[in-house]
């Protein structure tokens, strides 16, 4: 695993310190990240039938302990995950070790990368990490300098409505407790539009929009026609573009 260097990485050094006292913790299913494995089937999926990952460069920006870029190895890509928690990609680097697969972790900020290797990934992901970081504008910038021509990114946040806020922070963290309490700030949700913007001011192109829903009771997702809490956003690079 190699470290690039950042002078000022855009995180919050909370957020940070909070997933490094969680990474011991990324692959118990039945702890505070089931609600992620859970979730991991449908991401790759919507992933999947967007995009060919058989033999395909991917990077995955935000790879906590590696849940989903363990997935898309078994798909068949090749991967590389990056993170700024030391402890989440350590976590990681072991598990991928004890799966015998060939996940290349590295602690390095989206925007660092971006400048070690533009234009290198076929396919981008950066799931459940736009709503945890200062800037995710310069985020999302960076994300559609990593992707070549014809290459697809793939985000997925939580939009900032009264049913985002009441889902994903009333719901989900303090009735249900399906994800640790202040693991959301409702002021940093992102709007579509938001990321929309920040993707097109990059070159990115909008492909799709796609709600996710979740069933309470069940703790099940699916994915939905209705984007108010979560969503995945299919965003790509023109392959005659800059």
């Amino acid at each position: 695993m190699n470290a690039a260097t950042d002078r000022a990485p855009n995180a919050d050094p909370a957020e940070v310190a909070k997933f490094d006292a969680l990474a011991s913790r990324f692959w118990d299913r039945a702890g505070e990240f089931g609600a992620l494995h859970r979730l991991n089937p449908l991401r790759l999926g919507y992933v999947a039938e967007r995009a060919a990952l058989e033999g395909r460069d991917v990077l995955d920006v935000g790879c906590g302990g590696g849940i989903l870029a363990e997935a898309l190895a078994r798909a068949g890509a090749r991967v590389t995950g990056i993170d700024l928690s030391k402890a989440a990609i350590a976590t990681a680097g072991l598990h991928a070790l004890e799966s015998g697969l060939s996940v290349d972790y590295r602690l390095a900020s989206a925007e660092a990368f971006a400048a070690e290797a533009p234009g290198r990934y076929d396919v981008v992901t950066c799931m459940e990490m736009l709503e945890h970081v200062p800037d995710p504008g310069s985020v999302i910038g960076a994300l559609a300098r990593l992707v070549r021509p014809g290459g697809s990114v793939f985000v997925a946040t939580i939009n900032r409505t009264l049913k985002g806020f009441l889902h994903a922070i009333v719901g989900a963290e303090y009735l249900l407790g399906v994800l640790p309490r202040g693991t959301h700030e409702y002021a940093r949700f992102l709007r579509p539009s938001e990321v929309a913007r920040a993707a097109r001011a990059g070159g990115l192109e909008v492909r799709d929009v796609t709600g996710v829903g979740v069933d309470p009771l069940a703790r099940e997702f699916r994915l939905t026609t209705d984007a108010r809490v979560n969503y995945l956003m299919h965003l790509a690079r023109p392959a005659d573009g800059p």
